[in-house]
């Protein structure tokens, strides 16, 4: 067996992303077998894929994996710790990408861009009342999460003339109005979603209806954050007037609800891979499985492996 050490990519990983950041003696198989991975003394591992000790155990000599990204939903992080390996995250890489596909799904569906788009094409022009533009200057947008990518779409919102508040449990924030998740929701034209999942449905049907009619409503962040039911029915009551989301239950998507509907904009959770945030994201994945290599710790780590 050759002494290089070998890095797999879990996942679809670029060689050409990872390499020139990996040490010159470094073998990345981006398709590994069993051989390989259990000659893997590092992981570049994606989103979707589910790290679990059933794969642990078939890497016996890995050291470090490196989640692209921040999520470690599909990683059994207690399962690492206890083998000593490291789980480095890429936190940054792919917030401003992320802010710009929530703000761009929410200036959209707020221009109901979607139903004008569907008017032109069905040939209802000149025959139907064509759908009216709302406006996004003088309203209010609320942003429901405040870290990286919460403050990147504040920013935008205010660029654009809107009234912003902030509601975070855990961050104040310094240039807008922080807000409780009532008074988020009760005084938005628009709310955008920017919160970590796992605590249960943050926005349930009885809180949305607290919410002026036809509420623009964008998910970028965590699909338990608000459930398809309560989108459904929340949309078919005229609550809300507009639906984006990015992230879904069940990745990939078959026959989603909400498919058909109109002012729905879906998908396929690649808000955060625009071509800058994937060669960012791949580039510090790569160097924390270089730092681990050359014997350092990696900068960005979940817990203490």
């Amino acid at each position: 067996m050759s002494d290089r050490p070998v890095v797999v990519g879990l996942g679809p990983v670029d060689p050409a992303l990872v390499t020139p950041f990996l040490p010159a003696d470094a073998r990345f198989v981006a398709d590994p077998g069993d051989a390989e991975l259990a000659a893997a003394e590092a992981a570049i591992v994606r989103a979707a894929v589910d790290v679990d000790r059933a794969l642990l155990a078939r890497m016996p000599r890995l050291r470090v994996i490196a989640r692209t990204g921040v999520g470690v939903e599909r990683v059994d992080v207690a399962a690492a710790r206890e083998r000593g390996v490291a789980v480095a995250v890429t936190p940054g890489s792919n917030s401003r990408a992320v802010a710009e596909g929530a703000f761009a799904m929410l200036a959209a569906l707020v221009k109901r861009v979607p139903q004008s788009h569907a008017h032109v094409a069905g040939d209802r022009w000149g025959r139907d009342p064509v759908p009216t533009p709302g406006d996004l200057h003088g309203s209010t947008l609320a942003v429901l999460g405040y870290g990286r990518i919460g403050r990147i779409v504040a920013g935008f919102g205010a660029a654009f003339g809107m009234r912003v508040l902030v509601h975070d449990p855990h961050v104040r924030a310094e240039a807008h109005e922080n807000v409780t998740l009532a008074e988020a929701v009760a005084r938005a034209d628009a709310l955008t979603l920017h919160l970590p999942g796992g605590g249960g449905e943050l926005l349930p049907l009885p809180l949305l209806r607290t919410a002026r009619p036809g509420l623009v409503l964008v998910n970028c962040a965590r699909a338990g954050l608000v459930s398809t039911g309560t989108l459904e029915a929340a949309l078919a009551e005229g609550v809300l007037g507009g639906i984006g989301l990015d992230v879904f239950a069940a990745e990939p998507v078959r026959g989603h609800p909400l498919a058909d509907a109109p002012g729905v904009l879906l998908s396929p959770h690649t808000s955060g891979l625009s071509e800058q945030a994937l060669r960012e994201t791949f580039r510090m994945a790569a160097e924390a499985v270089a730092a681990t290599l050359e014997g350092r710790y990696p900068t960005f780590t979940v817990g203490d492996a």
